[in-house]
């Protein structure tokens, strides 16, 4: 076959493009630190990077669902800690009301008190996290308890279970029984502020006959509020543990889609300086291939 000047100069010109071709995929890498810079690149690596990405945001959600929950909890454990306070200076009262040398005044001031600890646990029931309210189940726009016009008190206490997804298939209960949480109702039916409207009640009329049962009724509550607090604490440890294993994940994670996606850059300067010494050469090359002239030819 014939190889004609023109044949010479077509294949010198291919060769040249795909050589600056060359250059810039490694100046792109060099620059962006990436393998590749479009999917038709390397189309495997494009859609391992796709998957590995989606399942990085998905522990991100997870994290900032278990940041939720922590907040639910911390708030819950909180409160019920500041409901055993007062509940524990309740009890010193009654034990203090029971005092047979006690006038009316005097029993009358240890109403005044136990009201105003009785709003104050009020306040703790209807405590709100991010606009919701966290003792009253799944009825987060609801307040657990709410005042009457004529001055008394309902008592709503949603009972149901307020579920947070902190992981892959797994939902854990943020939330607290409102009802356990302020004592639970005892065999009377009576939750822990009705039993304190009982005993302001009979601190008002003066008669503290029944002081013993008020006081096993407080310590019934406090029991119960106990039991609530130690089952809390036991799913705020099983979220620490989901924490910990979210943060491996999150490393592994990270690293998978770094070996993927990420340019060895030592490599990509190895390759870079090596295909700037071809390029030279094929530029040399080419200037003696591709003649301005006939004459120059012929020389």
């Amino acid at each position: 076959m014939r190889v004609t000047q023109g044949m010479l100069a077509n294949n010198a010109m291919r060769n040249l493009s795909r050589s600056y071709q060359m250059l810039g995929k490694y100046q792109d890498q060099m620059n962006t630190g990436k393998k590749i810079q479009r999917p038709s690149d390397d189309p495997v690596v494009a859609m391992k990077g796709m998957f590995y990405r989606t399942n990085l945001t998905e522990i991100e959600q997870y994290k900032r669902n278990l940041t939720e929950s922590y907040q639910w909890m911390e708030n819950s454990e909180g409160g019920i800690e500041h409901a055993q306070q007062v509940v524990h200076r309740v009890r010193e009262l009654l034990v203090q009301a029971k005092n047979g040398t006690n006038s009316p005044e005097d029993l009358k001031s240890i109403e005044v008190e136990i009201n105003q600890l009785k709003e104050d646990l009020i306040g703790v029931a209807n405590t709100q996290v991010a606009g919701r309210y966290i003792f009253n189940g799944t009825k987060t726009d609801q307040p657990a308890i709410s005042k009457n016009s004529d001055g008394s008190y309902t008592y709503h206490f949603e009972s149901s279970d307020f579920m947070v997804e902190v992981s892959k298939g797994v939902q854990l209960k943020s939330n607290v029984d409102g009802l356990n949480a302020f004592g639970e109702k005892l065999e009377s039916g009576d939750n822990l502020f009705e039993t304190l409207e009982k005993i302001q009640a009979a601190l008002n009329s003066g008669n503290m006959s029944g002081s013993e049962d008020f006081l096993n009724d407080i310590n019934a509550h406090f029991d119960t509020m106990n039991a609530e607090r130690s089952e809390l604490g036991a799913r705020y440890n099983r979220l620490e543990l989901i924490e910990d294993r979210l943060s491996n994940q999150e490393i592994t994670a990270n690293k998978t889609l770094s070996e993927n996606e990420d340019a060895d850059i030592e490599k990509v300067i190895m390759n870079l300086t090596i295909q700037e010494s071809l390029h030279r050469a094929s530029l040399a090359v080419g200037s003696r291939l591709i003649q301005p002239t006939l004459m120059d030819f012929l020389r």
